[in-house]
């Protein structure tokens, strides 16, 4: 046989357009399996951290953001509450936050980087269960006088004072959790990042 009516040049572009057009096909055909690796939008969006704007937010209000899943509380506390707080060591089970459920920065009697905020996740540490936010001082169904504003599980009957540290002989055997979070500026939290420090 002889390559005598063969045109070289020709069977060189068919064999390049050949490989090209299979290279092409090749990754289209790779790129799902490697995309399908990476976490979607709507994975990376539960983790990532949450901004919460307390501008509008005054004393004694909470505002709620949802984090990870999870709802997280902002609550400004009133001059009274902060002050409160120190009083109710007695009847507490973790007064002091020895339990790691809080970032260094808020092992404290506030539990929190500015004492006139609170930042919690909202999630009794017993079942799961979400508790209610009851400002009110001195609520008869909540013991009276000793009762300075907190959050009351309702499932089982857990209290939290307002810096989420849980009363004692309640179902709840921890506090609340504290997220790791931050001021980006005087009304503005990031919740879920901290840089490492306050």
């Amino acid at each position: 046989m002889s390559n005598e009516g063969v045109d070289k040049g020709r069977r060189r572009f068919l064999t390049a357009t050949t490989v090209a057009v299979g290279a092409v096909g090749a990754g289209y055909v790779v790129t799902p399996f490697v995309l399908s690796m990476n976490p979607s939008a709507r994975a990376q969006a539960a983790g990532a951290p949450v901004e919460a704007d307390i501008s509008k937010l005054e004393p004694g209000q909470m505002l709620t953001v949802g984090w990870r899943g999870k709802p997280v509380w902002i609550v400004r506390r009133t001059e009274e509450n902060v002050t409160d707080l120190s009083s109710l060591d007695g009847l507490l089970t973790d007064p002091s936050s020895e339990m790691p459920q809080q970032p260094e920065y808020a092992k404290n009697v506030t539990r929190s980087i500015k004492e006139e905020y609170s930042v919690l996740v909202g999630i009794c540490t017993h079942l799961g269960c979400s508790p209610t936010y009851r400002p009110d001082i001195g609520a008869a169904d909540l013991g009276g006088d000793d009762w300075k504003g907190g959050f009351f599980c309702p499932c089982h009957g857990s209290k939290f004072d307002l810096a989420g540290r849980v009363y004692s002989g309640v179902p709840a055997p921890k506090n609340l959790e504290v997220p790791p979070y931050m001021f980006l500026t005087d009304s503005l939290i990031l919740i879920g990042a901290d840089k490492g420090a306050a």
